[in-house]
């Protein structure tokens, strides 16, 4: 019987890297991350232990079942609305939004209603997609990076030599830079962070006072926007830039919404926020130098470490973080994403398709998709021409 558990033990390994690459690209994800899950604990009040165990477990279950860097996000749209309106949204709001949504994606995975609606994305379509998720993060970054201007640049040209010359991981002095600087410009926080101290907690069950209005209000508030963003960023766009650059390791957009449906019925239980995939995630991790899930499996125990040990603490530790350093990892995520619709050709209208539905993807992701899809359809039966 020990045989058999080490056997499959060994298995779930296997086809995962931990080396310097893997743990460089490990953090090409903190530019999301991080800024969401500060705002989660200190504006909506949520409680640390929960929202970190969460993303610890599932990155490190999500390296362990696709073995590509298939990285494990906060929603935006749920995000974005719960931060906007903190004092109206509470916690609870949050967790039904995270169970409706799983149920929602669980449905559409396990009937398979995914994969049909995916199959109506032709090419155009879906690289638009991909095209306007990465130009959303290159002007997010921007935007990050001019929050400390010269730092944003100092740290952008940095990047972009160590990127070019391979030899030393450029996470890894884009970090230390970002702690040297955070340091130098708080000085209170060598003491606070010398004074954390290791504290054994695991998370609680959460949804003990769950309310009916509070799973109506999140179901229709944070929930049901947030269906298109999933669809196209976390299902069609990962699904593609994941089968494109790991044709060895092939997912579908099935799996994906099986596996945000998991992760969603999870995640709350235990206070940890909505979640999903996202073609940008997976696009930092592998412009920092990720190639396998180990890449996951490494930041989500770093996380969990910080869920058990040092919740309370968590947010002395992503201090060291500043937000033009972020900006600067969202900004090469960005362009990693965007470089990916090069083989689009040549066709006028395949490119008029997917530049209408990148620009549309820049607002919305729903609006991205009908259009994307109806312009294609129309072309190619000659309804219109251009």
């Amino acid at each position: 019987m020990k045989a058999e558990t080490l056997a499959r033990v060994q298995n779930a390994f296997q086809g995962n890297r931990f080396n310097l690459h893997e743990w460089a690209g490990a953090f090409g994800d903190l530019g999301t991350l991080i800024p969401f899950v500060v705002a989660y604990v200190s504006v909506v009040k949520m409680e640390a232990a929960g929202v970190l165990f969460a993303f610890g477990i599932t990155k490190i279950a999500m390296g362990l079942f696709y073995k590509t860097p298939v990285p494990v996000q906060p929603m935006k749209a749920i995000g974005a609305a719960a931060i906007a309106q903190a004092g109206t949204i509470t916690p609870g709001m949050v967790y039904s939004s995270g169970i409706v949504t799983g149920l929602v994606w669980l449905l559409l995975g396990l009937t398979n209603l995914v994969g049909i609606v995916a199959k109506l994305a032709s090419k155009p379509v879906v690289r638009g997609i991909v095209l306007g998720l990465g130009l959303l993060f290159v002007t997010q970054g921007i935007r990050m990076m001019l929050t400390m201007p010269w730092l944003g640049v100092t740290a952008a040209v940095m990047t972009l030599f160590l990127l070019s010359w391979n030899k030393i991981p450029a996470m890894f002095v884009l970090l230390i830079l970002g702690a040297g600087v955070a340091l130098w410009q708080q000085p209170e926080l060598v003491q606070e962070l010398s004074g954390i101290g290791i504290q054994f907690q695991l998370p609680a069950f959460a949804l003990t006072d769950l309310s009916w209005d509070e799973i109506g209000a999140g179901a229709l508030f944070l929930a049901l926007p947030q269906i298109p963003l999933t669809l196209g960023n976390a299902i069609i766009a990962t699904t593609a830039e994941n089968n494109e650059v790991f044709p060895h390791r092939k997912t579908t957009e099935r799996k994906l919404a099986i596996s945000t449906g998991i992760m969603n019925l999870f995640s709350p239980v235990i206070g940890g926020i909505p979640l999903c995939h996202g073609a940008g995630g997976m696009a930092g991790h592998i412009r920092f130098g990720a190639r396998t899930g180990g890449a996951l499996i490494i930041l989500g125990s770093l996380i969990l470490i910080l869920a058990l040990f040092f919740a309370d603490s968590a947010g002395i530790v992503f201090r060291l973080f500043p937000e033009a350093v972020l900006g600067v990892i969202l900004f090469f995520a960005g362009t990693e994403l965007a470089v990916t619709i090069k083989d689009i050709g040549s066709d006028k209208k395949d490119i008029y398709v997917m530049l209408i539905t990148a620009g549309l993807a820049m607002w919305n992701m729903l609006a991205a998709f009908v259009a994307g899809v109806s312009l294609y359809w129309l072309l190619r039966r000659k309804w219109i021409k251009l």
